[in-house]
């Protein structure tokens, strides 16, 4: 059991590590440490626990992509563009593997506002609208992280 706590614990810390540097698939791995240290346990404090990890995951990823898309569609940046930029990120994180996928959405976002408004000033407020919207789905997908992990946690020391 000691084990199985250890590997857990180490696959949540890599996937709290891996949300804030997307190499790895973060909270994938904190709902994988939260399951290796469920299972064998089997009882019903480890499932609640394992059970809330996923739907806490759940929510977290669709929120991390809702929310700030809606922020940028709200601010006036056009579907296309945000389309394009998403592009350019998916590219570029097999070009620049540990930041790509950041620097080609907001590099996407900035070079479509460009050519639709003809000047690096009309572009810069979608550009940074492009920024803030990163940021916020860095902090919603580490929120969620960290909440799966203190919940884990709290299992572990009182359960």
């Amino acid at each position: 059991m000691v084990v199985a706590t250890v590997i857990a614990a180490l696959l949540i810390a890599t996937g709290i590590a891996g949300i804030v540097l997307p190499i790895l698939p973060g909270l994938v791995l904190v709902v994988a440490g939260v399951a290796v240290w469920a299972v064998p346990r089997g009882d019903a404090v480890a499932w609640w626990v394992l059970g809330a990890a996923v739907l806490i995951a759940v929510v977290g990823s669709v929120v991390k992509y809702l929310l700030p898309g809606r922020q940028l569609r709200d601010s006036g940046v056009p579907g296309l563009t945000i389309a394009a930029g998403a592009v350019l990120g998916v590219v570029l994180f097999f070009v620049i593997p540990v930041v790509g996928l950041f620097i080609g959405f907001v590099l996407g976002v900035y070079l479509m506002e460009l050519r639709r408004l003809r000047g690096h000033d009309a572009a810069w407020p979608s550009t940074r609208q492009a920024l803030v919207a990163v940021g916020w789905s860095v902090v919603i997908e580490l929120a969620a992280g960290l909440l799966i992990a203190a919940g884990w946690a709290g299992a572990v020391i009182f359960a």
